[in-house]
């Protein structure tokens, strides 16, 4: 555990390429079916296309098999693992305990966080059964990560930037209770994003109408040190469904972080080569609907985005004078033509427009409408910034050393990156003495420099002859791609070498729990099997299996209303000399009526679909 992966999301070939030129140890890449992503999956070529890419770098591929399964879906599924398989993939992200119970390639497994991977117990359980990974839950605090580590020798996988779902993940069953799309099916519609009113049980207002459940963005980056102090493997950004611009900067910007901690540190990054931009990255100028560290550190106060679920970006100031068609600032933020700019009208709604062109202070937009003095403005579209990205140079290359010795009859040859790895080899020549060696020697060390399109690059060449000989141009360069093809040869049995073949056997390690609700996501026979097989006595189907929902609980989240209405006794009393009558509800804009259960002593909220609320499946 003394290498630490910074771990990219991968929408596609392109994605998952840059990601890893921009410094990624590893992708996570969504299959051809099966992910909790359901639109963003990839054919099992572009996925190896993907894996030869990557293991250059020994940067490592994770693909999302995620979803729960149908009895009909499971063979399929079966057949799709041994396909990745093939492709050298380096380990595969599931959810549905079911694929336990068929006969698995020796690969890698990782519990997906819709695993619920929340308490040391379930992780040590995941370990017990074979499990290399687990992909802890967004919730968890410092402290709680330190006490699975203290309890467990698994990978832990930390989610560190991205999109945060309120719901402990595979814990959500709002999607599903509304209109049949499961988020435990890669299909979820995210009606967390919609706007709410709540209310108490005598229909008073307590929070009106706006995006109650929609979270900001998680941003750890100021975190990382202490996250690596707490043993964590791998540092996990979110975003399978963003741009490429958006995984060119974001990972830009984290691989800068992490790298800079790991120089004052005995840790390793988990794969090799250095990066080289020519831009500097900037999480705010990307989307982002404004960032929380949610509770690294305990309960943050500001982790919600009532007012939009859209991305707000950077605010470059609040308008300080307007005249017919244009603005200015009260701050010094460059502003250019092309970019976008929103901020919120009278109403609190989020509007935008586009800058036309800026002339000296003055910011000319396409549209002035709710524009005025006072309004805050954000730039959600940087077009210079975006520009940058497009036409960023990347490059990632592997230090080598290269080590001209002579023989008998000819040259030695010896290559050595920075793993340590190399690569040897005689080549006869005729010992012809140059007639300028100085020229000689400097055109030998220029070819052998000429490493182009090659994942290296060379960092120091000895030239260790008796004499400086004559070599044609020609053959030097046929010398250098030989030497450099054995070397990346050499490197891809190293890699394969040390590649981890985990076969999964079947134990009868007892659960957590004997009896397991429909929250436990059993959607299939096979499931069934496997935790009977695990002492579990009673197994309700999953709620996708056609429960009606109606008094069900379809939601578990660490953001409590009541605290943001300012009701909660323990973290916030603004509200306090108001009387509401519980219990409090959710009312959608359709009318449709969720109560809420209030776990204070665990500081949860609960969200339970309340019957006649066409919850019903």
């Amino acid at each position: 555990m003394n290498k630490i992966e910074l771990l990219a999301p991968a929408r596609d070939t392109q994605s998952a390429i840059r990601a890893i030129q921009c410094g990624a140890d590893a992708v996570y890449i969504g299959a051809p079916k099966f992910s909790a992503r359901k639109a963003v999956g990839n054919s099992i070529e572009d996925i190896a296309t993907v894996v030869e890419f990557a293991h250059k770098y020994f940067a490592r591929v994770y693909v999302a098999l995620n979803t729960i399964l149908t009895d009909d879906e499971l063979e399929e599924a079966h057949k799709l693992v041994w396909q990745l398989y093939e492709t050298s993939i380096d380990a595969l992200i599931i959810q549905d305990m079911g694929l336990l119970e068929f006969d698995l390639p020796p690969i890698a497994l990782i519990a997906s966080t819709q695993v619920h991977n929340s308490t040391p117990d379930k992780i040590k359980f995941l370990e017990n059964i074979g499990f290399k990974r687990a992909i802890l839950a967004r919730e968890l605090t410092l402290d709680e990560i330190k006490d699975i580590r203290s309890k467990t020798g698994i990978e832990l996988e930390c989610f560190v930037h991205g999109s945060l779902c309120v719901s402990y993940s595979g814990q959500c069953y709002l999607s599903y209770s509304i209109g049949n799309r499961s988020g435990n099916r890669g299909d979820c519609a995210q009606p967390c994003r919609k706007k709410y009113t709540m209310t108490d049980s005598g229909s008073e207002v307590i929070l009106p109408q706006k995006y109650l459940l929609s979270l900001k963005d998680l941003n750890l980056s100021d975190y990382l040190r202490e996250l690596i102090e707490a043993r964590v493997t791998s540092f996990k950004i979110e975003g399978r469904l963003r741009d490429i611009n958006y995984v060119t900067n974001i990972v830009s910007y984290y691989r800068g972080k992490i790298d800079e901690i790991l120089g004052t540190t005995a840790m390793k990054k988990s794969s090799s080569g250095n990066v080289f931009i020519n831009f500097e990255p900037d999480a705010k100028k990307t989307f982002n609907r404004g960032y929380t560290t949610y509770f690294i550190h305990g309960r943050d106060s500001d982790i919600a985005s009532p007012n939009t679920p859209k991305s707000m970006g950077e605010k470059v100031g609040t308008v300080r004078e307007t005249g017919k068609n244009w603005f200015t600032l009260d701050s010094d933020v460059k502003m250019n033509n092309g970019d976008g700019i929103c901020f919120f009208d009278a109403e609190s709604e989020l509007d935008g427009t586009l800058v036309n062109r800026v002339d000296g202070e003055k910011i000319y937009p396409a549209n002035m409408e709710s524009i005025l003095t006072g309004t805050a403005i954000y730039r959600n579209l940087g077009h210079e910034f975006l520009k940058k990205l497009k036409n960023a140079k990347i490059e990632r290359k592997i230090d080598i050393e290269l080590d001209i010795s002579e023989y008998e009859d000819g040259i030695t040859v010896t290559a050595t990156d920075s793993e340590g790895i190399t690569a040897q080899k005689q080549y006869p020549c005729a010992k012809e003495i140059s007639n300028d060696p100085q020229s000689m020697k400097e055109t030998i060390i220029r070819q052998f420099s000429k490493l182009g399109d090659t994942e290296f690059a060379l960092s120091r060449i000895t030239i260790d002859l008796l004499q400086i000989y004559f070599f044609q141009i020609r053959v030097l360069n046929e010398i250098r791609r030989d030497i450099i093809e054995t070397l990346h040869k050499n490197r891809k049995e190293f890699f394969n070498r040390n590649r981890e073949f985990i076969k999964i056997e079947k134990t009868a390690f007892p659960y957590i729990v004997e009896k397991l609700g429909f929250d436990g996501n059993v959607f299939n026979e096979k499931a069934r099997e496997f935790y009977k097989r695990h002492g579990v006595e009673e197994i309700e189907p999953a709620a996708e299996s056609g429960m009606d929902m109606a008094g069900k609980k379809v939601m578990t989240t660490k953001h409590c209303l009541k605290c943001q209405a300012g009701l909660c006794p323990k973290y916030n009393h603004s509200n306090s000399g108001k009387f509401f009558k519980e219990p409090f509800y959710l009312v959608d804009e359709h009318g449709k009526k969720f109560r809420l259960v209030f776990d204070c002593p665990n500081c949860r909220m609960e969200i339970v679909c309340e019957p006649h609320s066409e919850c019903d499946h």
